[in-house]
């Protein structure tokens, strides 16, 4: 334990190496496994029962194991923390947050999966609560209050002074997937009419800068925006220059109800640290920052990876009727369609049972064309993910991926028709073959092309359930196609 703790920055409260976190991680474990097996052998035997043989002679009480556990973790960042909460079982879990001191429930919360803070939360006494969430800065009460029942967000609003009390509602009043929503209000703005020397003299009257300070805002005398002021340029430049003669007066500047996607868009595009909020008059009200908008990727990402497969965020050790719940409706969707593709085959049996080669060579097929559409749905995700897809080359797009899918199409269909004469000897299995090939995966790509820019198109995220009826139509197509063509032409 001693060692783990001379590997972590205390001060700072950072790893000293990227391993140091899954370190802290097995130790916790390990802890918590000698806790369990403390508790069993606490348990004396009962009068006239000989202890076991195999009982250790010297172990650590429970209590001493839970300090020692509670040292590892007051050494420990608040994001790793919560990285080991999430990777506990409830009453694991439960009792590692026990350990936590209060004054850092609040930052351990922020960081957690919106399934595990609302188990712990559930856990935690109103009192608890508020104070876990009063020293928290408005910006982060805000990401918080949505989960916190009514009377604490209204008790830790009446605590707060007034100005963050301004900033909390105005928070508040933003959508979640907004700027506004996730705006930080702790900034430093100057004038434009003083000098270097000035704003330095003022930098030097803070305890600590803002995180992620990068630039300080200038604004004027009605508090409007004018440029900014990057650290570099007042460093660089001599302390008698104005403000107004070194300032970046072109600004990238968002307003509250943007989408927070595109701003994460553009912070990647422009390689930015920080970025002014202002609203439609051209006031300064807040500021991006990077941490942000990282979380905001990291989200992103994790929810279209659940969506492909049809999920929802949901706890790792969630109950079992919890976990059946989010899972089997796309499931029960996908049963349904792998019945209407068995049904079709079903339709082919006379020509199956007369050429017993097509029901090893069917599933090829619909493989090959999930597998080809899947790649499309994904290359379409993204670019609407991104932003690349519009109106004026929408039409464009979709004609390269068909001409893509005709190429891939013949050339596979090619080596899969000349595999199927190989193994059959009939020349007319293999044409079979190829054709049924090249035109599903045809079927594959129009299907991971519309699905995504219908779903869109109507609001709807574009992954959502996309990988289920891509499965469907090259299953239920696949078999079709490929049965169909031998009926056709080979009885």
């Amino acid at each position: 334990m001693s060692d783990l703790r001379e590997e972590l920055n205390e001060e700072a409260q950072v790893p000293a190496d990227a391993e140091a976190p899954l370190r802290a991680l097995a130790a916790v474990q390990g802890l918590l496994q000698q806790y369990r097996q403390a508790d069993e052998t606490a348990q004396r035997p009962a009068p006239g029962e000989a202890a076991s043989d195999d009982t250790p002679t010297e172990t650590l009480t429970p209590q001493q194991l839970l300090l020692a556990l509670k040292a590892i973790i007051d050494a420990l960042h608040p994001a790793d923390i919560a990285n080991i909460l999430e990777a506990l079982p409830p009453p694991e879990r439960l009792l590692v947050w026990n350990q936590v001191d209060a004054e850092h429930d609040g930052e351990i919360l922020l960081e957690l999966s919106d399934a595990v803070r609302e188990s712990l939360m559930a856990k935690m006494d109103r009192e608890d609560l508020v104070a876990a969430t009063e020293n928290l800065d408005a910006d982060e009460i805000a990401d918080l209050a949505p989960d916190l029942p009514r009377d604490v967000v209204e008790e830790v609003v009446s605590a707060l002074p007034l100005e963050e009390r301004e900033q909390l509602r105005a928070a508040l009043s933003y959508p979640e997937d907004t700027v506004g929503g996730s705006m930080d209000f702790d900034l430093i703005t100057i004038r434009n009419d003083v000098t270097l020397e000035v704003v330095l003299r003022y930098l030097r009257r803070w305890d600590r800068l803002p995180d992620h300070t990068d630039q300080v805002f200038v604004i004027d005398r009605d508090d409007l925006l004018r440029g900014s002021l990057p650290l570099n340029r007042l460093l660089v430049n001599e302390p008698e220059v104005m403000v107004e003669d070194v300032m970046r007066k072109e600004l990238l500047t968002f307003d509250p109800l943007d989408d927070i996607s595109d701003a994460a868009h553009a912070f990647e595009r422009y390689d930015m640290v920080s970025a002014p909020v202002v609203d439609a008059a051209g006031k300064l009200v807040g500021r991006l920052t990077i941490d942000e908008i990282v979380d905001v990727i990291r989200e992103e990402g994790e929810e279209q990876a659940l969506s492909k497969a049809g999920l929802q965020e949901e706890d790792l050790f969630a109950s079992l009727l919890s976990s059946a719940r989010n899972r089997a409706p796309w499931l029960l969707l996908n049963l349904c369609t792998a019945a209407i593709a068995a049904f079709v085959a079903s339709r082919f049996e006379a020509t199956v049972e007369k050429i017993v080669m097509l029901a090893f060579l069917m599933s090829i097929v619909a493989g090959i064309g999930g597998n080809s559409g899947n790649q499309t749905m994904t290359v379409i995700i993204r670019a609407l993910a991104l932003g690349f897809i519009t109106p004026s080359n929408v039409s464009r797009l979709v004609r390269k991926e068909l001409l893509v899918a005709l190429v891939v199409g013949s050339i596979g269909g090619a080596i899969a028709g000349f595999f199927a004469w190989a193994i059959s000897g009939r020349f007319t299995l293999g044409v079979v073959m190829m054709a049924a090939m090249m035109l599903n995966l045809l079927v594959g790509a129009s299907i991971g092309i519309v699905v995504p820019l219908l779903r869109a198109r109507f609001g709807k995220d574009p992954a959502i359930g996309s990988s289920v009826l891509l499965t469907f139509a090259t299953d239920t197509m696949g078999f079709l196609i490929f049965l169909g063509l031998a009926t056709l032409f080979l009885l």
